[in-house]
């Protein structure tokens, strides 16, 4: 069953967060604008908000995913409100 988050307070893309086959989940630093996903198969999802705060939007995608994943397959999508403003939200 294909899980996604959904987050709640991005601009209208429409576009959900895969937690199938994620591979790694990173951010440069406590203060950088970019949280990137990285699958298996080689492709990534950048989400660019606001500067974090010691983390915080990095902590906030980690502890959706586990989240998301943990549900029941009833509920293939987890929503989450990002603490930062979301800039944009990019699979490639």
């Amino acid at each position: 069953m294909e899980k996604f988050i959904k987050i709640t307070n991005a601009p209208i893309t429409n576009t959900l967060i895969s937690v199938n086959g994620i591979k790694s989940i990173g951010t440069a630093t406590a203060t950088a604008t970019t949280v990137v996903i990285k699958y298996a198969d080689g492709t990534a999802t950048t989400v660019t908000t606001a500067a974090q705060v010691g983390h915080d939007v990095y902590t906030a995608i980690l502890n959706a995913t586990e989240g998301a994943l943990v549900t029941s397959w009833t509920n293939p999508m987890f929503s989450l409100e990002l603490p930062k403003a979301v800039t944009s939200i990019v699979n490639a």
